[in-house]
């Protein structure tokens, strides 16, 4: 296994202060394996094993923790010297009341804690309330593509398209490349989709109704990349004499993203410099996720694909399925890039249309147009005639299979492979 030195080097600076390091992320990215990576860091600089205590609470071993006083009871008869203690806490949010106790033992004792888990919400309610800045919190993804290169030992020489492709269908969740074959592959796929639908979402959200969640989840999953409107989801229900509340929709929508199978991308009004709090567009944590439940068409899908969302099926003026299906899964790549980059990534509004996306960071923006290829001479005027209503200066870039360089007026176009080799 590779070391994920990206998030490593943002938390080493961290290492020996109080402040609680929270790693948040979608189940199996590889957060329980960069916390062994840092207390082999730890050992490294002279850390003794006595001085580490590593609980990962989806472990049978620690079943016998069933609340937080079992928790503070435990932690407790482990720290028997003056020394100062690293405790690593790996899927805390399974524990009643956590956030006491990791407040408690911060007080009481000396200590550098870190905690994970797969819930985007994580930081909010209680957490925040009994740890307000006393926290520093790291985003941890799945493999980026440059990190499945090293994986495969590919130097930049040996990464072909095909590379890419595969990482488009198959995502970069790390134990995937344990897998021997694509069947296996599939299986590990579904089962960890499963996981997070039916325990992480379902059971511990409390959700009702069932069939709407799944019919919701199915269309987010399968039609990644798309602008979704609330609005017109209510109202295809209603046309199939079944009454939705937008509140509803709105709640299974924050249930999906906390959960970190999806990402939400809100719109931002490049002209007013403001978000917008309509049609927001939904991305894939992992593409995985999407190839293992998009088994093609069916007549539900496509109805519930009329219901106002942009649909990618079928054929747009001219342009074929296989490439507006192509371009929407690059763009869901790139936008998993940028936010790997540590960018704020808003889908951009300009007064006659849109684009891709507008990345932040700190004062800097950057702006992007995804396409699968810049095939004819239409397509390639409206990919960079798109920056037209953007008024400022920032850097604008068109991104592509495409290995012919197409910059012009300003605008910088990049092969994908390229873009995503860059040094972070």
């Amino acid at each position: 296994m590779i070391k994920r030195e990206y998030y490593l080097s943002r938390i080493q600076n961290f290492y020996h202060l109080d402040l609680i390091k929270v790693i948040t992320g979608i189940r199996r990215c590889g957060k329980s394996v960069l916390l062994a990576q840092i207390m082999e860091e730890l050992r490294e600089q002279g850390i003794s094993e006595e001085q580490i205590l590593y609980l990962n609470f989806e472990d049978y071993d620690y079943s016998f923790i069933r609340s937080g006083k079992d928790l503070h009871e435990y932690v407790k008869g482990k720290i028997v010297t003056e020394k100062k203690y690293y405790l690593f806490f790996d899927e805390i949010q399974t524990v009643p009341e956590f956030e006491r106790v990791v407040n408690s033992i911060r007080m009481k004792f000396d200590t550098s804690i870190f905690i994970t888990g797969s819930n985007g919400k994580l930081l909010s309610g209680e957490l925040a309330t009994y740890l307000s800045g006393r926290t520093v919190s790291f985003r941890m993804y799945p493999f980026s593509f440059s990190e499945v290169c090293e994986i495969r030992a590919l130097d930049r020489e040996s990464v072909t398209d095909e590379v890419l492709l595969d990482y488009m269908n198959w995502g970069g969740m790390p134990q995937r490349f344990q897998m021997e074959n694509e069947e296996q592959t599939k299986t590990f796929l579904r089962d960890l989709f499963d996981t997070i639908v039916l325990r992480d979402i379902v059971q511990r959200s409390g959700i009702k109704d069932i069939d709407l969640f799944n019919r919701l989840v199915e269309y987010l999953v399968c039609n990644p990349s798309q602008t979704f409107s609330v609005q017109a989801v209510t109202d295809f229900f209603l046309s199939e004499n079944r009454k939705v509340s937008r509140e509803t929709i709105y709640n299974y929508l924050e249930y999906i993203t906390s959960s970190m199978i999806m990402e939400r991308a809100s719109r931002y009004d490049i002209r007013g410099k403001r978000i917008l709090t309509k049609m927001d567009k939904f991305y894939l944590t992992d593409m995985g996720l999407g190839r293992i439940r998009n088994s093609g068409a069916s007549p539900k899908r496509e109805a519930f694909s009329k219901c106002g969302a942009i649909c990618r099926r079928g054929n747009r003026g001219g342009v074929s399925t296989f490439k507006l299906e192509m371009g929407a899964m690059l763009e869901n790549v790139i936008y998993n890039e940028l936010l790997v980059r540590g960018y704020d990534v808003y889908a951009g509004k300009t007064r006659k249309g849109e684009i891709d996306f507008v990345a932040v960071q700190g004062q800097q923006k950057e702006y992007y147009q995804v396409a699968y290829y810049l095939y004819d001479q239409k397509v390639i005027d409206r990919e960079f005639q798109a920056f037209r209503e953007i008024p400022d200066n920032y850097p604008k870039y068109v991104i592509s299979f495409d290995k012919m360089d197409f910059s012009r007026d300003g605008i910088i176009h990049k092969n994908a492979i390229c873009f995503l080799l860059e040094s972070k």
